[in-house]
């Protein structure tokens, strides 16, 4: 169970300097917004105004980061300084922290804790890179970059990398550089260091899913450095020999089918089996102009036309399952424990008597 000592509101409509002057800020940038949209400003605004405005946003935007991280830093030593005065067991000092900073940033507690590290991190022993980013010189995301390449290292010899990665013009770097930047320092400080934890994070190598717009998915791979350029390459010769045969597919579409193909084991990647848990209304399934979406497992919302294609057009298993739900889109309130596959000439005669399903499931 989280421990949180919750702060006292603001009483009486009294709001502190910072809080006002944020709230101006806030303000006017909403005034900004609608000046933006106006026509005038569409006419009568240089392009060369408009760059300028844009590079002092992204200014302002990590110099706000900088203070949201003092604020995270600030609030959770205070919040641990009550709960010691609270007399709050030790091992449960610091707990709920994380989960009042999603609250207000509306994100998950994981997500709070994470940038409550990077915002210590930066605070307490990366004073330059912090330095960087109050000014506006850096984004938010390189800062997080550098605290990323320089976690295995003590506060002293953080502190010393981060003073060679300034004076190396991290600021005028992208992402990539300055991420190859922070490494090689980091590196150079604790060679061993370096070696050991690129070591031991290999027992952390896995694979995941997340989905993507438009009914697409983002399969990952957390692998060894030398395992993922050797997959890399490995499409990328197989690519290099299928396109010279004449495949018509363009590169990156005939290395995530081969992508597909190698992992399952298909002959060709559309043939997935009907078996990976795509279920759906039976209406939807028969009745071509029912829109209702069907539910991929591991993904969500699928539509209905795209799963009828995928039953209509794999050429991989077909099974069919029973499953029983509440009328009016109710949930599922039951289903059979065993699967049926219809092949052969039995599926060949289903499709010559029937030419689509006729019956219940």
């Amino acid at each position: 169970m989280a421990v949180a000592v919750v702060p006292e509101p603001v009483t009486d409509g009294v709001v502190d300097a910072p809080t006002g002057w944020l709230e101006e800020v806030l303000a006017g940038l909403a005034c900004g917004v609608v000046e933006c949209a106006s026509p005038r400003d569409a006419v009568e605004v240089p392009d060369g105004v408009r760059i300028d405005r844009i590079a002092r946003l992204e200014r302002i935007k990590a110099a706000a980061a900088a203070l949201q991280m003092a604020e995270s830093v600030r609030f959770a030593q205070s919040q641990a300084k009550t709960q010691l005065a609270a007399d709050v067991h030790p091992d449960k000092i610091g707990r709920g922290i994380a989960d009042q900073l999603g609250l207000a940033c509306h994100v998950s507690g994981f997500e709070a804790a994470r940038r409550l590290g990077t915002a210590r991190a930066l605070w307490f022993e990366l004073p330059e890179t912090y330095r960087l980013l109050v000014e506006g010189e850096i984004s938010e995301y390189v800062a997080s970059i550098v605290v990323s390449e320089t976690r295995h290292l003590d506060a002293a010899t953080r502190r010393e990398v981060d003073r060679k990665i300034t004076s190396a013009g991290i600021a005028q770097m992208g992402p990539r550089s300055a991420a190859a930047c922070a490494r090689k320092h980091a590196y150079d400080a604790d060679a061993a260091g370096y070696v050991q934890r690129g070591r031991t994070e290999r027992k952390n190598r896995r694979v995941s899913l997340r989905p993507a717009p438009d009914t697409m998915s983002f399969l990952s791979g957390y692998l060894p450095a030398e395992q993922g350029v050797a997959c890399l390459k490995s499409l990328r010769d197989h690519t290099d020999a299928v396109k010279a045969a004449g495949d018509r597919r363009c590169r990156d579409q005939i290395m995530a089918d081969t992508l597909v193909e190698r992992i399952t084991g298909q002959t060709s990647a559309p043939d997935v089996s009907a078996e990976v848990q795509i279920m759906m209304p039976l209406d939807a399934l028969l009745d071509a102009n029912n829109y209702s979406p069907a539910d991929l497992d591991g993904y969500g919302p699928l539509p209905a036309d795209l799963a009828r294609d995928i039953l209509a057009t794999s050429k991989g298993r077909l099974w069919w399952r029973r499953l029983y739900a509440a009328p009016e889109g109710g949930p599922l309130a039951g289903g059979n424990p065993f699967r049926r596959r219809f092949d052969g000439f039995l599926r060949k005669l289903i499709m010559l008597r029937d030419r689509r399903c006729r019956d219940v499931l």
